[in-house]
């Protein structure tokens, strides 16, 4: 039995489409994700309630029509949830006028959030996946780790159902994630320590030692600067985890807008190009993005802009 729930989202004025394109869009061969080449509308197939469900979204300049088409796994559905997966996705999670008007004026970052007024940082419908593309991202190109992702959706994705008429593969939840091993990983071109914090983490969720979706639900509540530091904490004890990966995962799983990204390799050199210096190092970055709370990883998304690498 196929189940559809519906919503709609307004969007802000000037809302820019470019990062959600080149985000939603990174993988040309789209094994997960369909972006339409007129750039008004997205498929999308994921895990939900362990069954696969193929999310669409098709805009125009003002309203986003989101349409979930599930199984009766999905019946019980509320608008209020997919209506926040949505905005998630869309970067609606906070409001980015807030820094504009906080840091308009700055000599630097100023005229760069007047020249790009209107971003906003999509994210991932399920903080799984932030994780897991954080992780598969560390320290290598985007383009290899598209590569690497697209290779777990083959390994651990699910068909979605010909009814739903999409060719697609739902992006693999944690539990499918868990049933992995190391050897498979590898043998996909997974680093050993890669394959092993994959492997970890989807273990973690599956064991409720990573409420990840609970975490969904608080943040869409508002978090506190405690409840923060406790998901900080939480996902730093896993092995293979750092600093980066904990904000990247907050900024595109969760819209938290306050991660420092200052160890961020393309961060650093926009911040470099931005003041006409030398790339400042890990701790100069810090000091420069630290004056930006709470709005540092915004400001991370308006660097990456700059360089046209709005993939990642």
């Amino acid at each position: 039995m196929m189940v559809d729930t519906h919503c709609e989202i307004e969007l802000p004025a000037h809302y820019r489409w470019q990062e959600f394109a080149a985000f939603h869009g990174r993988d040309g061969q789209g094994l997960a994700e369909c972006l339409d080449q007129e750039g008004r509308s997205l498929h999308k197939a994921l895990l939900l309630q362990g069954e696969p469900a193929c999310l669409q979204l098709s805009w125009d300049e003002r309203h986003v029509a989101v349409q979930l088409h599930g199984t009766a796994a999905h019946q019980h559905l509320e608008q209020a949830e997919l209506q926040a997966m949505a905005r998630r996705m869309l970067g609606l999670a906070y409001p980015p006028q807030a820094l504009d008007a906080a840091h308009g004026r700055h000599p630097e970052l100023g005229p760069l959030l007047a020249r790009q007024a209107g971003l906003h940082v999509p994210g991932t419908p399920t903080p799984f996946e932030a994780l897991t593309w954080a992780i598969m991202g560390q320290q290598i190109s985007v383009a290899v780790a598209i590569s690497l992702r697209r290779k777990l959706i083959a390994l651990a994705g699910v068909p979605l159902d010909q009814a739903a008429g999409e060719p697609l593969l739902a992006y693999p939840d944690a539990a499918r994630v868990a049933r992995l091993d190391v050897e498979s990983l590898r043998a996909n071109h997974f680093s050993q320590a890669k394959a092993q914090t994959l492997l970890a983490v989807a273990q973690a969720v599956t064991s409720g030692q990573l409420p990840l979706d609970d975490w969904a639900v608080q943040s869409a509540a508002g978090w506190s600067a405690d409840q923060v530091q406790e998901v900080e904490q939480r996902l730093l004890a896993i092995k293979g985890i750092g600093p980066w990966t904990v904000n990247y995962t907050l900024l595109r799983g969760y819209g938290w807008p306050d991660g420092s990204l200052h160890g961020d390799v393309a961060v650093r050199r926009a911040i470099g190009l931005l003041l006409q210096k030398t790339k400042p190092d890990a701790a100069e970055a810090r000091i420069w993005l630290d004056q930006f709370q709470p709005w540092r990883a915004l400001v991370a998304a308006h660097l990456w802009a700059s360089l046209s690498n709005t993939a990642f």
